[in-house]
């Protein structure tokens, strides 16, 4: 009876350690651009709950305000190794919009990953092959917008004011997907990815930097 006392409670720790293992990951468009894999995998620990929940069907706001707390009180008793609360809480935002547009929208986004893997396949074997993220990226948003407007040019003239400039509108996730996908590339070429995962480290200000250059903002 011992013996089977033993089995079921190493099952049991077995089944909790897997769920634990597979909660869901933030999103690599999630976090700026050179987060650290302490910092995702700190997140993970923190939020993979919540995030496993808006994959069920939790609403964006009650999502947010249980992962906010989370981060708060976590920063409040210094568990979160000097990083502070506006970092990680853009991280978990950005996350939590990520899962729940996912939710709300499966059909869509499959839809427009075939859609954008096929329209960068070059660009991200580019990358593969040692292209520059930026240039690639840069490139990736032109396409992008052309998809929509085929005579979509770019103005990279520095001081522009975007709102003069004629962009059309997109989807914001198009960037995001387009970015999910060179820049894993570009951290695989340069090994720089998280343990125990694919998923890698990003954000905005890597992107936000191509953004002003190029005046593409999303609309």
């Amino acid at each position: 009876m011992k013996k089977l006392s033993k089995i079921i409670a190493v099952l049991t720790l077995a089944v909790s350690i897997s769920q634990t293992a597979f909660a869901a990951e933030i999103p690599i468009e999630s976090a700026l651009y050179g987060t650290s894999d302490e910092v995702y995998t700190m997140m993970e620990s923190l939020i993979g709950g919540v995030l496993d929940e808006v994959q069920s069907g939790l609403g964006y706001q009650p999502a947010w305000a249980k992962a906010n707390r989370i981060v708060y009180d976590a920063v409040l008793a210094h568990q979160t190794n000097g990083h502070r609360y506006a970092e990680l809480a853009g991280i978990a935002r950005n996350a939590i919009y990520r899962y729940r547009d996912m939710y709300l929208r499966p059909e869509y986004y499959a839809e427009q990953d075939e859609k954008i893997r096929q329209m960068l396949s070059d660009l991200i074997v580019d990358v593969q092959n040692g292209k520059p993220y930026y240039e690639a990226i840069d490139e990736a948003y032109t396409r992008i917008y052309k998809s929509v407007d085929p005579n979509y040019e770019p103005n990279n003239e520095i001081g522009v004011d975007s709102i003069y400039l004629d962009i059309p509108a997109v989807d914001g996730m198009m960037f995001a997907r387009a970015k999910n996908s060179c820049l894993k590339q570009y951290l695989k070429l340069n090994n720089y990815r998280k343990s125990g995962g694919d998923n890698v480290a990003l954000f905005l200000f890597g992107t936000l930097f191509v953004d002003i250059l190029g005046k593409r903002w999303y609309n």
